[in-house]
């Protein structure tokens, strides 16, 4: 199986991805995630891009992580194994977050692992109220990939985030949410009608002012006050003069809703 593990749309500027191994919880192996990283960098090379949506494929998993039984049948050769795994995945991710666009998570079910490291990478994620998350890789006697670990202290902090590596703990949507690990729990028939509803707002929305937010939040937990607010003041006067600054102002003054221009 190669491409389709992941099965991929993108249509007037929104962007589908279906991790597509239900048998296997969507769990992710080497050709899955060579092929998440190739339509990564498909996606950041897209000037028309408006919105990202990863999902799972049935009704069990977003993604229940990577595929350990690889990891047992290549045993002598696992150190490769990994390597080969983690430096597309780690590409994946970092050109995922840097994306304009924004990337909502779709969490029809379980996240674990690697999974758990995609929703903590999107920007938004909407679960099910049967969604369970885990981090999985001490339960087998591994170490955190995906990026979990640089993720998830800045979105739970460190202490929630070492008794989840530490104990094993698996959360339920409830606990997620109130964490603040995910931002939203839906009912499992609403999850469809909900992701469609922020999609429609998303893609409607400036695109160019939300991915200087995206990359003023991604220097903030590096940046020195002062570094940061000198990149605060050069986001906001580039924005200022593009096409969507100035149709955001008039919209303002003109007491309307914008109409932000499509790039």
């Amino acid at each position: 199986m190669t491409e389709s593990m992941i099965d991929f749309s993108c249509q007037d500027g929104i962007a589908r991805l279906t991790l597509h191994r239900p048998a296997a919880f969507n769990a992710l192996n080497t050709e899955g995630i060579v092929r998440l990283a190739e339509i990564a960098s498909q996606l950041a090379q897209d000037p028309h891009l408006r919105v990202v949506v990863i999902r799972g494929a049935g009704d069990k998993a977003f993604c229940a992580g990577g595929d350990v039984t690889t990891f047992v049948e290549q045993s002598e050769q696992v150190g490769r194994l990994l390597q080969e795994m983690t430096d597309p995945l780690h590409q994946a991710v970092a050109r995922l977050m840097q994306l304009d666009a924004p990337v909502i998570a779709a969490v029809n079910g379980v996240a674990a692992g690697v999974g758990l490291s995609l929703v903590a990478a999107a920007d938004l994620a909407i679960a099910v109220d049967s969604a369970r998350f885990n981090t999985a890789y001490t339960q087998i006697g591994y170490t955190p990939d995906g990026g979990s670990s640089w993720l998830l202290p800045r979105l739970i902090g460190q202490r929630r985030t070492m008794e989840l590596y530490l104990t094993g703990r698996t959360l339920s949507a409830a606990e997620a949410l109130e964490w603040g690990l995910i931002n939203r729990v839906v009912a499992n028939g609403q999850l469809d009608e909900t992701i469609e509803q922020l999609v429609t707002q998303l893609a409607n929305g400036p695109t160019g002012s939300f991915g200087g937010v995206k990359r003023l939040m991604l220097s903030s937990s590096t940046n020195a006050l002062e570094a940061q607010l000198a990149q605060e003041a050069r986001t906001i006067i580039a924005q200022s003069q593009t096409d969507e600054g100035r149709e955001g102002v008039r919209a303002f003054v003109e007491k309307r809703p914008a109409r932000f221009p499509r790039r």
